[in-house]
């Protein structure tokens, strides 16, 4: 499983750039730029209403990461297999303004 790293600070699942989702997808089945790709499983953490999906210390150094960038150099069979990834985003709202800065074009 790769090492993440995750600047998506507004993401619920984020904690301190760290994922406690335990699992992302990375969309972009027709990217050929990091910035045509995205974390799918990004959802947008709004005030008091949406807190951290987990207690604190949650934060995973490494996730298993679907990956959907088929033309991604580290995409075997829609699994990454990249040793740590970035995904960027600290101001994001929604998926589409995430990306994948590991991607890698075949």
């Amino acid at each position: 499983m790769p090492a993440l790293r995750c600047s998506a600070i507004t993401c619920v699942y984020n904690k301190e750039e760290l994922c406690s989702k335990g699992d992302i997808l990375v969309t972009g089945d027709a990217a050929n730029m990091a910035d045509q790709t995205s974390c799918g499983s990004f959802q947008e953490r709004k005030g008091d209403s949406m807190t951290n999906s987990c207690a604190d210390g949650c934060g995973c150094e490494t996730i298993q990461v679907d990956c959907e960038a088929c033309r991604c150099v580290y995409n075997d069979d829609r699994k990454c297999i990249a040793s740590q990834i970035g995904i960027a985003g600290s101001n994001a709202t929604s998926s589409q303004q995430t990306m994948c800065g590991t991607f890698h074009c075949k």
